[in-house]
């Protein structure tokens, strides 16, 4: 059974552009002013005496007005509180954070299931280097000896092949329905126009129209808006775009073989 995903924020209070208290900051607050010492109030948390006390101190350095007291021998033995500010500032926090899981609460309710805004939000959390990240299904998976074709569906229907290893797609424990990204770097996308007789082995050609094109002094970038939302970037030399006549608004087609694609998970 699939478990319900539930949306998740961290609350935190910012001062001069930076971070100033979150959960982890408040926690130790609470158990500065219910130990009494910064040591224990270090020691429950699970971080160091001086990690506690440098917090401390860049929070006092932060505040309007001190938030944190060290007491000093007399007849109380010394010991650490929080000042009738730090007691202030921890109670309008935890207002804050009730209201702010309401608000979770609530958005979840009128979400509905939220795996698919989950889904989409672990692609854009995605770290690569290459221009090219295409979400799609596994509609199609055919083994050879050794290496093994994937079809993946895109957004809008438009099938993009790849070729990787049988490991490969143990590793990633691809099947049909898996769903995973194409990951293609833009110098190994190939740009071309008036392909309507021509006849190419690539496996990966999507036609569509020039949305953007950056020139440098050696390479030029060329954006071709494909379809359901997907445009391929391509890097290509200055010449070659110049002896195609690229424009912004005009028709080329991206093209690259399925070699040249990189599958991925989450």
């Amino acid at each position: 059974m699939t478990e319900r995903q539930q949306l998740a924020g961290a609350l935190w209070l910012n001062r001069a552009e930076q971070k100033f208290l979150g959960i982890d900051r408040i926690a130790l607050l609470e158990k500065i002013d219910e130990l009494g010492s910064i040591t224990r109030a270090a020691k429950a948390v699970g971080i160091s005496y001086k990690t506690a006390w440098d917090t401390v101190n860049l929070i006092n350095n932060m505040a309007e007005k001190p938030l944190v007291e060290r007491l000093t021998g007399g007849k109380g033995g010394g010991g650490t509180k929080l000042t009738s500010a730090g007691k202030e500032i921890v109670s309008q926090f935890r207002i804050i954070q009730e209201e702010h899981r309401k608000y979770l609460t609530n958005l979840e309710q009128r979400l509905g299931d939220t795996a698919s805004i989950q889904r989409f939000l672990r692609r854009l959390s995605m770290k690569v280097s290459a221009r090219n990240v295409f979400a799609g299904t596994v509609s199609k998976i055919t083994k050879g000896a050794v290496n093994a074709e994937v079809t993946l569906t895109l957004t809008g229907g438009a099938p993009l092949t790849a070729t990787v290893t049988n490991g490969a797609i143990d590793n990633l424990d691809l099947k049909t329905g898996t769903e995973a990204y194409a990951i293609i770097k833009a110098s190994s996308i190939i740009i071309g126009t008036d392909l309507h007789d021509a006849k190419i082995s690539a496996r990966n050609i999507y036609c569509g129209t020039i949305t953007k094109i950056i020139e440098g002094p050696v390479n030029t970038e060329v954006d071709v808006e494909i379809g359901g939302g997907n445009t391929i970037s391509a890097v290509i030399t200055h010449d070659s775009a110049s002896r195609l006549e690229l424009k912004p608004g005009g028709h080329a087609c991206a093209i690259f073989k399925a070699s040249s694609v990189i599958l991925g998970v989450s």
